[in-house]
């Protein structure tokens, strides 16, 4: 593994292990304080643990007797904001890594000119960061993260205060420079995480509460956080008798027995909405009262506390809906999936 980083930060209520391959990008989901950020911090050299070792490339960064200064990890995080050096022209500061790390002017421009052209910022050179779009400027610290020719790069929401416009392209740009290459990205969003990221892993409390491949997570969520940014409906409890919470769904192998404690998930596409049970053929039905009426388009999604149904507009002012109505949300057992935890 090229990183390793076990920490327990007592007074933040964090106690994690996790490892990141060589060229391997992790994405760290969670709820706000999950403690993704603090994972950022040890990582870096910011803050000491408690407990723990932060090993990258073999080499102990943080330890019982070891600790590497932040300067001299080879480590580069990148925020949500660019903050570049306002006193420096865009080319300047992405010559900085270098220049730290002993590279004369000559041969720092140099590499500044060929990571500007890699993140597609060649045409920014000659500016001031005052004269840079949000977009702009966050192409700008991409590059100058990378030209200090990090083995590890540290990315806290590298994207989440950018205009939704320049979002597509960014997250291109990012994912090609980001291949091959050691990476801990925190994020929000689900698009980040599927498009950028080879591993997940999701945080909740301090403590991992599920981690494995991005697809699988995502597909296959067995925490709350991540059925959620998965936009999936999720259940979880005790299989008893082929139901888990009063659902049944098809178990997925290696099938639970009597005792496991599993998940059931289901889209909110597959609910259906009745003012009373409906009967008729066998579907899980489950009285909840509506907290909220989400618009979406040509469809409003209805949501009853953890649980999520999508319907046509027209369906929903049918049924005349609102914040606090009791209904009834059926979901066919064919559309649900049970996993063990």
């Amino acid at each position: 593994m090229s990183l390793h980083l076990s920490a327990v930060v007592e007074e933040r209520g964090l106690d994690v292990d996790l490892e990141v391959a060589e060229g391997e990008t992790l994405a760290v989901l969670g709820p706000n304080g999950a403690g993704k950020s603090t994972v950022l911090a040890v990582a870096a050299g910011l803050l000491r643990p408690d407990r723990g070792r932060v090993v990258l490339d073999g080499r102990e960064l943080t330890g019982r007797t070891a600790w590497v200064a932040p300067h001299d990890r080879r480590v580069a995080l990148m925020a949500q904001e660019p903050l570049l050096f306002p006193h420096l022209g865009v080319l300047d500061n992405v010559a900085f890594g270098p220049r730290s790390t002993g590279a004369n002017r000559r041969t720092s421009h140099d590499a500044a000119r060929r990571w500007l052209a890699e993140v597609d910022a060649a045409d920014l050179a000659d500016r001031r960061p005052g004269q840079l779009s949000g977009g702009q400027a966050q192409r700008v610290a991409v590059a100058r993260a990378l030209a200090a020719e990090p083995r590890l790069l540290l990315l806290d929401e590298p994207l989440s205060a950018l205009d939704v416009a320049v979002l597509p392209a960014l997250r291109q740009t990012l994912k090609r420079v980001l291949a091959g290459r050691t990476t801990l990205l925190v994020t929000h969003d689900v698009l980040d995480a599927l498009l950028l990221a080879d591993r997940v892993v999701v945080l909740e409390g301090g403590r991992i509460a599920e981690a494995g491949p991005t697809a699988d997570v995502l597909e296959r969520p067995r925490s709350a956080f991540a059925a959620r940014i998965a936009g999936l409906n999720m259940v979880s409890g005790a299989w008893r008798d082929g139901v888990v919470d009063g659902i049944r769904g098809i178990a997925i192998d290696p099938a639970p027995v009597d005792g496991d404690q599993v998940v059931a998930v289901f889209r909110p596409s597959a609910v259906s909405v009745f003012r009373s049970s409906p009967g008729g053929s066998p579907r899980n039905a489950l009285a909840v009262t509506v907290t909220e009426l989400e618009p979406r388009g040509d469809q409003v999604r209805v949501r009853a506390g953890h649980l999520a149904a999508d319907l046509t507009v027209q369906a929903a002012a049918e049924l005349d809906l609102a914040p606090g109505s009791e209904v009834v949300f059926a979901v066919k057992a064919s559309e649900v999936a049970v996993y063990r935890r």
